[in-house]
Order: structure tokens, then C-alpha cells, then sequence
């Protein structure tokens, strides 16, 4: 499945998990399967898509911006326990230098590291997980796990 082209916007099948102000909108593949996954897991109490803004600084233009993770979830351990995650979805080229293999995954992977690390800061600031979630996390064996 590309994750370039597919696009739109995720009709929502359980409308009280969904936390988020505007109607979610998917922006590749990956994250129209991890739309479904949290709308339809009985295990995700409540989910948003793009609700969060996190000031960093960009490292190739040196300017302030605002980056905006692509899920905030809360779901229940199997130990009952309530956590609370930013994720973003990306593909695994765009994640570090290592996995890289043009000058444009490149650029987007040090940009990505920058939006992170304010991320980070942003989550352990609110007692929430930052995770990244790849397609070798939702798909096994080229199926939607």
C-alpha cells in the first residue's frame, strides 16, 4: 500500500472515542489503518487526530515553527491501567540517517529527529508517551495486523 496518495478523510464508527475537535483526516494509508485500529480497538478509551501543537525550532531554516503529531491515545493495559500516547506515523525511511537512502529521506529524517526531540520534551512535560509508529508496525507479512 503507497502511503503517498491516499488520502481523505476517516468516517468515524465510534463517535464517543473520538476525541479530537475536527473530523479526522488521513493522509496515507498508514495512518487511515491506525485511524481504524483505534476507532474499532475496545482497548483505545479515547483518540485524536492532529489535536496537539508543539513549538520547535526547524534546523535548516533556524525559525520557530509549531510540529503536530498525528494521534493522541488513550487506551487501558490489560492491568487496567489508563496510558496516554502521542504517536506519529511515518514510513521507516523518514526515521533515522540509518534507514535513509536519498537526500530527501534524509532531510525529512533530521527534520523529523528535531520535531521529536520537542515532542519528547512536550510528553514527559505531561506525563504522556511519545511513540513512532512505522509500516513494520502495522503490517505483518504485508497484511494490517
Amino acid at each position: 500500500m503507497s502511503s503517498k496518495y491516499h488520502n481523505g478523510f476517516y468516517q468515524i464508527k465510534n463517535p464517543s472515542k473520538y476525541v479530537g475537535k475536527k473530523t479526522p483526516q488521513f493522509r496515507s494509508g498508514w495512518e487511515h489503518v491506525f485511524m481504524r485500529f483505534c476507532d474499532e480497538n475496545p482497548a483505545v478509551l479515547q483518540w485524536a487526530s492532529e489535536s496537539i501543537r508543539i513549538p520547535y525550532r526547524n534546523p535548516f531554516t533556524n525559525k520557530n515553527t509549531i510540529y503536530v503529531p498525528d494521534f493522541m491515545v488513550v487506551y487501558v493495559k490489560k492491568n487496567g491501567e489508563k496510558h496516554a500516547e502521542l504517536i506519529e506515523v511515518k514510513p521507516s525511511k523518514e526515521t533515522s540517517l540509518d534507514e535513509a537512502k536519498s537526500t530527501r529521506d534524509q532531510a525529512a529524517a533530521v527534520l523529523n529527529m528535531h520535531k521529536w526531540q520537542a515532542a519528547q520534551a512536550w510528553c514527559d512535560q505531561h506525563g504522556l508517551k511519545f511513540r513512532i509508529v512505522t509500516e513494520n508496525d502495522i503490517f505483518h507479512q504485508g497484511k494490517a495486523r
